[in-house]
Order: C-alpha cells, then structure tokens, then sequence
C-alpha cells in the first residue's frame, strides 16, 4: 500500500512539473524572454495563435515579467491575461509601426496591439499593458511635449485598436503611457470596460483615453482615466463610416483628469450618435468638463448627464478649451493643413457643414473652476432643446492664464469668442431650458463683468 501511494504521489509531482495548465497558454512557453529589453511579439503572437487555433483560453502574461513588444494581432475567444505585476511594454522602435490605426490614412498614427473582426476578446488581471509614450516625443514643453516631425505617415503606436469586435470585455488592467490613442473601439457591440486604471502622460498630446467610433451597446464603468486629451470620447470617423452610428453609450462611476475635454462628444462626426448616458462622475483638473463639439455633418440627439462634480482650470492653447464646465456646440469644421485634411470632409468636397445637436440633458451638476457654460451654433436651430436643471456654477481662479473668452476651435472663422464670464453663455441657440441655475463667484475672482446667462439669438 505505502509503494503504491508513493507511485501515486511521484507520478503526480511529475504532473505538475512537466504540463501546461488545459486552455492557458504561458507566453514564456512560446519563447517570451520576459526581460524587457528582448522584443516578445513573435512569442506572444504564436501563444496568441495557437489559443485561437484550439478554440480559445487564456494567452497568461506572468507575474514579475516585463514583456517588450512590437504589433500583435489578437483573435477570437482569447483571454489576454496580465498577472499582477506583469508588463506589456511597447518597443520603442518607431521603424516597427507601419499599420495605420486609420486605415487609408496615415496621418494619425500606427498600430500595437490591434484586432479586426473577431469575437469573444477579453482583457483581464491585475497586470499593465504600457503604451511607453514619452519615447516616442519631442522636447518637453511647458504643459506638453512637442510632436516630432513626421513625413507620409505619424509612427506613434496607438495602444489597443479593436476593430468589428462582437463581445469585448475590458476588466481590471491597467493601462498607461499612450503616445497617441489608448483604448479606441471602432464598430464594436456589446463591449465592457470596467475597473480598468487608465494613467497617460498629461503632457502628451492626441493621448486619448477611450474613444468610442462608430460603436454600439457600450457600457464604461468604475473606471479612473487620467489623460493628455480626452478621458473618454464618441465619436464617427470618416474612414470607418461603413460600421454606422454610434448609440446605446452608457458611462457611469468613473474619475477623470484630462486636458482637453474630460467627456466629449465629437469632433469628428460623420453619422449620429445618441441613445448616451452619462451618470455619477467626477472630473478633477481638466480644460472642459462635459463637451458636443459637433463639427461634421452628423447629429447628436437624446444624450443625458447627471450627478456630476466637475472642476475646470485653464491651460495653453494646444490644449482645446477654456475651462467650460458645460459646452454644447455646432459649427463647420475649418479647412486645414493638417497632416490628415483629405479626410476631414466627405469625398470631393472643399468645405464641411455641421449637423444638428438636441435633445441634451443636463442635470444635478455641481461646477467649479474658471469659466462658465457655452452654448453655440452656426445657425439658431442648429443647437436646440438643450435643458440645464439644478446646476451650480462656482467661479475659482487657479492660474495667470487671462480669462474672458470661449473656445470654438476648430471652426471656420474665428476660434475664440471674447466675452465677459458669464455662468452660462448662449451664442446663436434655439430652445434653450435654464432651470436652477445659480451662480457663485469666489472673491479672489479677477473684478470683471458677470451674469447669470448671456442670452443672444432666440433663447426660448
């Protein structure tokens, strides 16, 4: 009997040592150094692959492991698991990246960590994916880094570009140091992220957190987004237009910092987005609060925020905004030289038009910081039925930058519209519903005019 239990015992010992766990697929089994300086990509793409090919599980990125990586495809009914304290890093080669994360155009940088098409992806663990950012800028300014100069195409490396995904699910990571977009959805349904820590470079321009592109049955919660741009974005870019609207958008429990707009709708929008809500969220040190920057030819309509704390403060003009808490717009899109202008109107035109923004909620928002609310369009039904209820507006200056104006960029015309502060400002808007608002100016306050609401063209 005593033989018979010690086979037993070293025959399972055996077991244990010499096989893989059933549907987990151990990157260092494929060939992943894990030291971070070798590039893992083909490990990681071939532990990648032969999940798929079995039917699916779990590609395991382990504990205490820092794997550098070039581009890798993912595929369906895959776990990309991060063990705490395990590193994906991006190589900082730029020469590596030639997928553009657009397309046609390759203005707007390059793709890592991409899928196109698949189902059943998730992203789960303790771990990091790192978008190794700063490598990838220039010079390091006041409130930014400069954006190296580029030729036919931008090298930065977007961090997870999820194309026609069925089933994602984005659970617990983190992810950080973005050189351009970070987690970006284009024509996704029924996609998850939840409790994921997303930490960007502030000072790193297009570092986007989420953008949501042409996507449907979205739900974004208990997430913390610190971002050099928008924290979290809707949006229809043209090169995608064939993946329709983006609708059914529901964003809740989430802390964001960022310095262009913490939430924003547009500004590229060549279809419509609505069905969105927006609910139980603080947003901390950002240029905007809660922005439409409607500049294409798309609508927005039937999108709702509530229960809201919103701080604004104001930074240079590479950042676009002016501390508005609220800012709800409509205005054509200016002609450019952008790196990526050929695809800024629809296909043979010389000038853009903007589309119609309604049905906008407003409610229960606590504002502070240096600016107040802007309303605006080209036209005065362009913007229309916008309802603000029980919002509190508190004037606080922050820092040296001088106040007074608005920001409309990008437009046609003017950029800034020069103005006293006012809590909300109404420049050329239709329908307009004020209820509750009340104001409150801090007296270190610079002494300059003041008022509840600007009303200029048809306020109803």
């Amino acid at each position: 009997m005593k033989k018979f239990l010690f086979a037993c015992v070293c025959l399972l010992m055996a077991a244990c040592s010499g096989s893989k766990t059933p549907g987990v697929y151990n990157v260092l089994d494929y060939g992943a150094k894990g030291d971070g300086v070798t590039d893992d990509a083909i490990a990681i793409q071939n532990a990648i692959d032969e999940c798929n090919a079995q039917g699916g599980g779990q590609v395991l990125f382990p504990t205490g492991y820092t794997f550098l990586s070039g581009p890798v495809e993912l595929k369906s009914n895959v776990d990309i698991h991060l063990d705490v304290q395990s590193v994906w890093k991006a190589n900082p080669d730029e020469s590596i990246y030639t997928l553009s994360a657009f397309g046609e155009n390759r203005g707007e940088g390059m793709m890592w960590i991409y899928a196109d098409g698949i189902e059943n992806l998730s992203f789960s663990g303790k771990g990091t994916i790192d978008g190794n950012g700063v490598s990838f800028m220039g010079k390091e300014l006041g409130d930014s880094y400069e954006l190296k100069p580029i030729t036919d195409f931008d090298p930065r490396p977007h961090v997870l570009t999820l194309k026609g995904v069925n089933h994602l699910s984005i659970k617990d990571i983190t992810v950080q140091n973005g050189a351009y977009w970070t987690v970006h959805l284009i024509g996704c349904h029924d996609a998850l992220i939840d409790g994921i820590s997303l930490k960007n470079n502030l000072k790193i321009r297009n570092g986007d957190g989420i953008d949501i592109d042409h996507s449907r049955k979205v739900r974004i919660a208990n997430c913390f987004i610190e971002s050099g741009d928008d924290c979290i974005c809707l949006k229809n870019r043209r090169e995608f237009e064939e993946y329709g609207p983006c609708e059914d958008i529901v964003v809740t429990n989430c802390v964001m910092t960022g310095r262009s707009c913490a939430i924003k709708i547009g500004s590229e929008n060549m279809d419509s987005i609505s069905n969105v809500l927006f609910d139980n969220c603080i947003i901390k040190a950002s240029n905007r609060g809660l922005g439409i920057q409607n500049r294409d030819e798309g609508t927005v309509s039937n999108v709702v925020f509530s229960n809201m704390i919103i701080d604004c403060m104001y930074f240079s003009d590479v950042w676009w905004g002016k501390a508005e808490p609220i800012y709800v717009t409509s205005y054509p899109r200016a002609v450019g030289n952008h790196k990526d202008a050929g695809w800024r109107f629809p296909k043979g035109a010389t000038e853009g038009k903007c589309g119609e923004v309604s049905e906008i909620y407003f409610h229960n928002i606590k504002c502070y910081g240096e600016n107040g609310c802007f309303i605006g369009g080209d036209t005065k039904d362009k913007v229309n039925h916008i309802y603000l209820d029980n919002i509190d507006i508190t004037f606080e200056k922050r820092t040296d930058y001088m106040g007074g104006q608005y920001d409309k960029r990008p437009c046609v015309g003017e950029g800034f519209v020069q103005s006293p502060a006012y809590g909300v400002y109404v420049d050329t808007a239709s329908d307009i519903s004020l209820k509750d608002i009340r104001v409150k100016v801090d007296e270190k306050f610079p002494d300059i005019q003041f008022g509840g609401v600007q009303k200029l063209i048809n306020i109803k």
